[in-house]
């Protein structure tokens, strides 16, 4: 990993921390090419069963570092970076918050102090989002004349409502915690984000890893599909699972009362 990513393992639980703390994790070019790297380094881990992102210092990410604005202008004006597809769907700025969304894995970001900008959005490609009840947000992009580009678009429309999310991104305005549990862009509030970060991780590791893979792609996949094509992705992805060794050994546990062995 880059001395701007940390990641460590326990008991199957990967976190991912930010270490950029003397510049409250501000997002240089070298920052966010470690996070996508992080992001695919997971997502062939089969051995991984649950990630926890989060930041070191006193905030999540400042969001975009503005001392590394040349450098990324330039990067990014090197001949259609922003449309050039480098990671599946997604070019280098967008798989930074889309890989955490993408990675077969759930993924729970601990959230303190702040998270503006390509924060703000880097955070919304977890599946979960724990705040601490003095977080702050903003989709600060408006405040510098583009828009948000780092997969927000995506993401947001999955959690909140189109109005809050037009208001949010034309005014650039800061946000609370209790108002972004209020729009859906954080699911629960707590005074120790990292610690329930680590226990919900820590509880989905113990469950089937087959079945907690199929339960995330399904649920991303079938967000903005009809009815119909849901019901067919949940027949699939059940047909998929049923009789398998670890949901045969989930059964078996339970009618024993003991704690499952699955294998990855």
């Amino acid at each position: 990993m880059s001395h701007r990513v940390r990641m460590t393992e326990d008991n199957q639980v990967a976190t991912v921390t930010l270490t950029r703390a003397d510049k409250r994790n501000a997002l240089d070019l070298e920052m966010i090419r470690a996070i996508v790297d992080a992001g695919e380094t997971l997502a062939a881990r089969r051995d991984i069963r649950a990630v926890v992102l989060a930041g070191d210092g006193p905030a999540f990410s400042a969001g975009l570092d503005l001392a590394a604005m040349p450098e990324i202008a330039q990067f990014a004006m090197q001949g259609g970076v922003f449309l050039e597809r480098t990671h599946g769907h997604a070019n280098l700025f967008q798989a930074a918050a889309m890989v955490w969304s993408e990675l077969p894995q759930p993924v729970i970001a601990a959230v303190h102090g702040y998270a503006f900008g390509g924060a703000f959005q880097i955070m919304l490609g977890a599946d979960l989002r724990i705040a601490a009840p003095d977080t702050r947000f903003s989709i600060m992009e408006g405040r510098w004349g583009i828009i948000p580009d780092m997969g927000g678009m995506a993401l947001m429309r999955r959690l909140a409502r189109g109005d809050v999310i037009r208001k949010l991104t034309y005014t650039a305005e800061e946000f609370q915690a209790a108002q972004a549990l209020d729009w859906g862009f954080v699911t629960e509030l707590s005074n120790t984000p990292f610690d329930r970060a680590q226990e919900l991780a820590r509880t989905i590791a113990q469950k089937s890893p087959d079945a907690v893979r199929a339960a995330k792609a399904l649920i991303r996949d079938t967000e903005l599909m009809g009815v119909k094509d849901t019901l067919i992705a949940e027949s699939r992805a059940q047909e998929a699972l049923m009789g398998q060794p670890n949901q045969m050994e989930a059964v078996v546990a339970g009618m024993q009362k003991r704690a499952p062995k699955f294998t990855d």
